[in-house]
């Protein structure tokens, strides 16, 4: 085999080896913020959408778990405009392989409902208002980027999840996608989001200039834009 063949063959065997070690992700950024966090018990402001008041710690894990799925099924409708990120047909597939847990985790919840209120019918009240709150609290417009990458991620780990680990996944990264939820731009160059200012240019109208020299005596001393 020619020479320059054999190493061009070796060049393309590495890169496919390289391909096949890191599973694709869709990128939105040249280098993504780092949303990770510290995994949650539902006890922290803002994890579980609203306090749970004399909830117990399975009813709080029963509300990080439905948290997890609520959001996944919004950005199975949000994230639409980036079908790379496969968050519709991955949600489908995690609802029907954790069904037995959700369902569990639900009917959890829907007692401490019944529970904290006077009546079963106020109790379903109070389950229906915190749904909706629940799914309220994971849309976003100005972070859809950084939440939409960061639920494709967490939906693709949910379809590998073994049974009965839906609700450890939600305490390990519901974190993570509540970070997601705050603005949060490109990593790699320092202005991100918020684009330098612009350069302030010399004036140049004639009054300033005379044979291509700069009048400091009409228009002060001269500052150059590129210093």
């Amino acid at each position: 085999m020619d020479k320059t063949l054999r190493i061009l063959t070796m060049v393309v065997a590495a890169g496919m080896a390289v391909a096949a070690a890191a599973p694709a992700q869709a990128q939105f950024f040249f280098q993504s913020p780092d949303l990770r966090g510290q995994p949650v018990d539902g006890t922290e402001p803002g994890m579980v959408s609203q306090a749970l008041p004399g909830a117990t710690p399975d009813e709080l894990k029963a509300a990080l778990a439905w948290n997890l799925r609520a959001a996944l099924n919004v950005a199975a409708l949000q994230c639409q405009f980036a079908p790379q990120l496969l968050t519709l047909g991955n949600y489908n597939k995690l609802i029907k392989d954790h069904e037995a847990e959700l369902a569990s985790q639900y009917a959890v919840l829907g007692k401490y409902f019944n529970r904290v209120n006077k009546t079963p019918k106020a109790g379903q009240t109070e389950l229906d208002k915190y749904g909706t709150r629940v799914y309220s609290s994971f849309s976003t417009v100005g972070a859809q980027l950084t939440f939409c990458q960061t639920a494709g991620e967490i939906a693709h780990m949910a379809v590998f999840t073994p049974r009965g680990s839906f609700t450890t996944l939600a305490q390990e990264r519901l974190r993570q996608l509540r970070n997601s939820l705050v603005l949060a731009g490109e990593q790699r160059f320092p202005w991100g989001f918020n684009p330098p200012p612009p350069v302030a240019l010399p004036r140049f109208d004639d009054a300033c200039w005379k044979k291509q020299q700069w009048q400091a005596k009409a228009c002060g001393a001269y500052v150059s834009p590129f210093v």
